[in-house]
């Protein structure tokens, strides 16, 4: 009689945990499933962002083009006008184009950028791609 009562419980016991299993792999399944509908689209071009009217446009493929003095000079002049994401992008690509120079300016602005960019923007992908060199 006990015997049975042993296997009994034991039974019970086995369907209660593999019950608890199954409700914590749906909880796990529905968790993937949100982040993957909030996860931040990847931007593979600074043009799929906002932040930069179109009348800036062209003075910084201007200056993308003389390289990193030219979009130094860019960023001096026209930062102020234009909005983050895309700012950052620019300073991003800045800090690619001078590190070979000025390996001291890259490492400042790619801090500079890092502190003022939230893990949820579309670009901070980028921003996790460059920290192992930057810092």
């Amino acid at each position: 009689m006990i015997n049975k009562l042993i296997w009994i419980l034991i039974i019970v016991a086995t369907l209660f945990v593999g019950w608890k299993l199954l409700e914590y792999w749906g909880e796990i399944q529905q968790q993937r499933d949100s982040e993957a509908r909030h996860a931040p689209v990847q931007i593979t071009s600074g043009d799929q962002l906002g932040g930069l009217t179109p009348q800036l446009e062209t003075s910084l493929h201007a200056a993308e083009k003389s390289g990193a003095p030219g979009l130094r000079n860019w960023l001096k002049q026209y930062a102020l006008n234009v909005q983050d994401p895309r700012k950052a992008w620019i300073q991003l690509d800045y800090v690619v184009q001078v590190s070979r120079d000025d390996p001291k300016e890259a490492k400042r602005m790619f801090e500079t950028v890092k502190s003022r960019t939230p893990t949820n923007s579309p670009i901070y992908f980028r921003i996790r791609q460059l920290e192992k060199t930057y810092e």
